[in-house]
């Protein structure tokens, strides 16, 4: 699945009398992706009152015939029905996967694992711009990162200032939060603290959504696979979780009523329910 530009925002900005540069800086998108679309659309003659009743799609398949036409290598589901049934009650997409796998028995078609599965829905969200089901759901996901703000650890006998990171888990349906200091931001330090958060909820999730820091995430590029580290992967597996980092500059990939982008947000309700934990 191929990511696209924007063409048809990319017009309407046009149209509204935003500079290329002005477009550029609104969207996060390069200089000359913003000028491929519109030496495209000058070239056919094609403004903003052409395209006004037509989707992204089309108005990008209109600028760029033929253009991004991959097709996957891997059984693709039905995500607009995956979407619908993540709507109903009890429904998480480890059983979507279960199911798509199900279906694709005897086929000969490479199937998706979990990872994959979940990254190509949400690709599919952000696309489609679909209201996601999944981060509002109970015991679907843990959100999880070094806090901004740091503390001191001071020894009482000999006045020895220590500073201590705070490692910070949020269950964003209910916004429990975990929290354990730590010495340093270490691997080792980041990996004991999972096991701590696991323990303390009682529980895991399918989901564990952490921001690309090198402890967890080795690379998140915008096209292709995720590579983790070897150890935040094993241990991701010995919990039977999949790690799905929140994408570079963009925010909204935690819940908006999370704890984890301001510390100083406290909300220690009561749990909601997780799996048992296999740890």
């Amino acid at each position: 699945m191929v990511r696209r530009i924007k063409a048809k925002l990319i017009l309407k900005l046009r149209a509204d009398g935003l500079s290329g540069r002005a477009i550029s800086t609104s969207l996060g998108a390069s200089r000359k992706s913003i000028t491929t679309v519109l030496e495209a659309a000058e070239q056919q003659g094609i403004g903003w009152d052409e395209v006004r009743e037509k989707s992204e799609n089309e108005v990008y398949a209109q600028l760029f015939p033929g253009r991004g036409d991959h097709q996957s290598v891997f059984a693709q589901s039905d995500w607009g029905t995956i979407h619908h049934e993540l709507a109903k009650v009890g429904v998480t997409l480890k059983l979507l996967h279960g199911e798509y796998l199900d279906s694709q028995a005897g086929s000969g078609q490479a199937v998706m694992g979990y990872d994959r599965f979940c990254k190509t829905y949400q690709r599919f969200v952000l696309e489609s711009h679909a209201t996601s089901r999944v981060q509002h759901k109970a015991g679907m996901s843990i959100e999880v990162d070094w806090s901004g703000p740091t503390m001191e650890l001071v020894d009482p006998l000999t006045g020895t200032r220590n500073r201590v990171y705070l490692f910070v888990a949020c269950l964003p349906f209910s916004r429990y939060a975990f929290v354990e200091a730590t010495l340093d931001m270490k691997q080792d330090s980041w990996l004991r603290a999972h096991v701590s958060m696991f323990e303390a909820f009682g529980g895991s999730v399918p989901r564990i959504v952490p921001d690309n820091l090198k402890t967890g995430v080795i690379k998140h590029p915008a096209e292709g696979e995720i590579v983790l580290n070897d150890s935040y992967r094993h241990l991701a597996a010995h919990y039977a979780a999949a790690v799905l980092p929140g994408r570079v500059r963009a925010p909204k990939d935690y819940s908006e009523d999370s704890v984890i982008p301001s510390i100083r947000r406290h909300s220690f309700d009561q749990p909601e329910s997780v799996c048992p934990s296999s740890g």
